[in-house]
């Protein structure tokens, strides 16, 4: 395994020698980079607009106190300059556990706790709390992959002078995956299931492409889920703080049961409500006119993100109306290229979601652990390649002649 770390020294982070030199800095507040700079790099074409690599989303984490002093999570934002200025960018994290990654890697820190070693600090290069893939190593158009190299290897030179034990890049696109991989990242998958929309006119039509057997089940679920219940779709101005209140009622139930503590406090949904409100999609099932259950959507330029979900009151089949179902609505209805649904759940195969691959890339600075790593990787890999191809097989479309 090569070691991106040992590609430059000093202030350079650039191995053309030729070209025009790159500096690094560390940014320990994102308010600290201009909101139009890191938007133009991060979201370039409003056709594929990313709401998580918003400036506004990130600046909502930091604001509220959901990363921060406390919570584990350290903003350390990578930013490269030239004679042009800004050409890279990483939305870096210094982390003291690894909650809220949905990449884990706790079988890691417990075999090198075991074999005395210090797992964290680590390096984390994420959306904190969102496994949503997309740009990781956020770079100016003119040349990207040396500026992207750049990045890459001044990351993992920090690992090293902040003494932490690796390096994470998690829900990361496929391409610059394999170029880390190329430079000696150790390269894994994940899984997740997202929605494919070919261009539907209705959710009938989407049912169509069903088997007649899960067609059935799915008209079913919906009829039962819905009974004496309204559902309201809220977006923008729509979306009051009272609707915000309840929603983080919803929220706060159903993380508590999930996780122990959820990662998202009041303050950030008020401020994504602000800064964000067009890009917030917030599905509600009210009884009477009283919210009990709610689904909190992303809109981005090609996709709806789902993303958070609770209820107070327990409806068969609700989750999957709520965040399925009315989501495969709206995207139809939107024309949305896809839906996704968010981490892990098999249970989203049977409701026309398809299995699709995940990408991380991981730099170990011990080498030991760095082997021991690698070969578990392996396999894994090749598990997941098994897993997601039975899975589209045994999908519950119509099987074509």
């Amino acid at each position: 395994m090569s070691d991106p770390a040992d590609a430059h020294s000093g202030d350079s982070t650039d191995p053309d020698e030729d070209a025009a030199p790159i500096t690094a800095r560390i940014e320990p507040r994102i308010s600290a980079i201009p909101a139009t700079t890191w938007d133009a790099l991060a979201n370039p074409s409003p056709a594929h607009f990313n709401p998580f690599l918003a400036h506004a989303f990130l600046a909502a984490l930091e604001t509220s106190g959901s990363v921060g002093e406390g919570t584990g999570w350290y903003p350390q934002h990578l930013v490269l300059e030239d004679a042009d200025g800004i050409a890279g960018l990483m939305p870096l994290y210094v982390k003291t556990h690894s909650q809220g990654e949905y990449v884990f890697d706790h079988s890691w820190a417990d075999a090198y706790h075991r074999a005395g070693g210090r797992y964290y600090p680590k390096l984390q290069c994420a959306v904190p709390f969102t496994p949503v893939p997309g740009p990781r190593l956020i770079v100016r158009g003119d040349d990207p992959e040396r500026h992207e190299h750049a990045l890459a290897t001044t990351a993992c030179e920090l690992t090293r002078r902040l003494n932490a034990s690796s390096l994470h890049v998690t829900f990361l696109d496929e391409a610059p995956w394999r170029r880390l991989g190329e430079m000696g990242f150790l390269l894994r998958t994940g899984q997740q299931f997202h929605f494919t929309n070919p261009g539907y006119a209705s959710f009938d039509e989407f049912l169509q492409q069903l088997a007649s057997r899960k067609r059935k089940q799915l008209r079913k679920e919906r009829a039962e889920a819905t009974a004496g219940l309204t559902i309201r779709h809220l977006r923008g101005a729509d979306i009051t703080e009272a609707h915000w209140d309840a929603f983080f009622a919803f929220y706060m139930d159903t993380g508590s049961r999930k996780w122990g503590r959820p990662y998202l406090n009041r303050a950030f949904f008020s401020l994504i409500g602000e800064t964000m409100s067009d890009h917030c999609l917030l599905i509600l099932a009210e009884e009477n006119g009283r919210p009990i259950a709610g689904a909190l959507n992303m809109i981005g330029g090609d996709c709806l993100f789902g993303r958070y979900w609770g209820a107070i009151e327990q409806r068969p089949f609700l989750h999957f109306e709520l965040c399925y179902y009315q989501a495969i609505d709206y995207a139809i209805a939107n024309k949305l290229a896809r839906v996704e649904a968010g981490a892990q759940g098999e249970h989203k195969l049977a409701r026309g979601y398809r299995p699709i691959t995940t990408y991380s890339a991981h730099w170990i600075a011990d080498k030991a652990l760095a082997r021991a790593v690698a070969r578990y990787l392996d396999h894994e890999r090749e598990a997941i390649a098994e897993i997601n191809a039975d899975l589209s097989a045994a999908g519950p479309f119509r099987k074509q002649d």
